[in-house]
């Protein structure tokens, strides 16, 4: 009897790192995925496009390779989303306008100043027209990214401004 309960003593605590084990992949997938897909909105986002769906059914389903499966598809949907983003409609034009708009030691990050920020040079208002969410979570558009920056631009562009709010800079560029 003494030996039944050494041995059944040794099998659970040899069972017992496995179940920790499952239990923090489980956790460390349902994060994993939780991260893909929040970039995977945030690029989507930017770019004016609806969210793609989900019904978190990861959080449901126990089984670890659905979970890799879900997983895999929020990680491709992240890095398709991204690639998307990379290359807005007017890319060209953006980097010419950016070309003489910024301050040539300081690039996308210019802060020169005069009350335009970034490397389009965009206001506090033309910020809080067309970038009202990256303007409270990352402050002025000198903080922005390039890619951030041009999609801010291009959404002025999109609501029927075009490259009007760069007027100089747009002529000189051929846009206007």
């Amino acid at each position: 009897m003494l030996l039944l309960a050494g041995v059944l003593m040794l099998v659970l605590a040899a069972l017992a790192p496995r179940v920790a084990d499952a239990s923090s992949t489980r956790v460390s997938l349902v994060e994993q995925i939780g991260d893909y897909r929040t970039e995977t909105w945030r690029w989507q986002k930017l770019m004016g496009k609806p969210r793609t769906p989900t019904n978190y059914s990861e959080r449901r389903v126990p089984s670890s390779t659905y979970r890799t499966w879900v997983r895999d598809l929020w990680r491709k949907r992240a890095l398709v989303a991204e690639e998307r983003a990379s290359t807005p409609p007017h890319r060209s034009q953006w980097l010419c306008i950016h070309l003489h708009e910024r301050h040539p030691a300081q690039g996308w990050a210019t802060q020169t100043g005069n009350g335009f920020f970034g490397g389009l040079q965009m206001d506090i208002s033309f910020q809080r027209t067309y970038g009202p969410e990256l303007l409270r979570r990352k402050g002025t558009a000198n903080r922005w990214t390039a890619i951030e920056q041009m999609w801010v631009a291009e959404r002025a562009y999109q609501s029927g401004r075009g490259f009007h709010p760069w007027p100089n800079t747009a002529r000189s560029c051929g846009l206007i």
